[in-house]
């Protein structure tokens, strides 16, 4: 028979989000000390954007087992989605020193350094995030995009090439990559085509279009 827990993760596929408090409340009436519970019940509420009472929960779960990466995963994520930058790096990295070796945790704590400018400090995450997940577009973007900010150029562009290998349609991993051709390798043509590229995925992207003018008028005075 599968425990109240399960049925709750259950539940919440489902989106039967009641249906699941309710075995979570049955759980935590029945084993008090058991954190797994509560960092459910903090994960629905957060889908119910009840940040305060979701925070509780997750850090009840941390009182109970200071090892429990799961909980200072899942709070950081709130944190995160709050724009608390700072609070979210300190738990993700605490979620991968309780244990938690997930792309993802890596991942949100290199994103989480570089929405603070922290750039340098990011790069070795998003590398580590893309080592564990080497077919995630979006993991290959953001390392790369990183690496072009502190002009690691080669490194820079072979990132940016991967993300578009893995996704054609990323319009902002194909946009960069042209920008990238342009200023690291000085090759117009090669950025030309990303931002068509990009266009043809985004028809809207603005930096993109003011890409493609830009190289259109430099190759035009040639």
């Amino acid at each position: 028979m599968k425990s109240l827990n399960e049925q709750a993760i259950e539940l919440i596929q489902k989106g039967e989000l009641e249906e699941a408090l309710k075995k979570l409340n049955e759980q935590i009436e029945q084993s008090p000390e058991d954190p797994a519970a509560y960092i459910n019940f903090g994960n629905v509420l957060a889908r119910f954007n009840e940040v305060e009472k979701a925070e509780r929960f997750y850090q009840k779960a941390i009182t109970l087992d200071e090892k429990a990466g799961a909980a200072y995963y899942a709070l950081a994520n709130l944190y995160y989605t709050e724009e608390r930058f700072n609070e979210a790096a300190v738990l993700y990295e605490k979620a991968i020193n309780a244990g938690l070796e997930d792309h993802d945790a890596y991942f949100m704590l290199g994103m989480s350094m570089m929405n603070n400018e922290q750039v340098k400090l990011a790069v070795p995450y998003l590398q580590r995030a893309a080592e564990l997940s080497p077919e995630d577009a979006e993991v290959h973007f953001q390392y790369g995009l990183s690496l072009a900010k502190l002009e690691h150029g080669r490194e820079a562009v072979n990132q940016l090439k991967r993300a578009v290998e893995l996704d054609p349609e990323h319009a902002d991993a194909l946009y960069n990559l042209g920008v990238a051709y342009a200023g690291f390798e000085e090759n117009a043509e090669a950025a030309l085509e990303c931002f068509e590229k990009a266009i043809k995925a985004q028809p809207d992207h603005y930096l993109a279009l003011n890409g493609r003018k830009i190289i259109q008028q430099s190759i035009g005075n040639e």
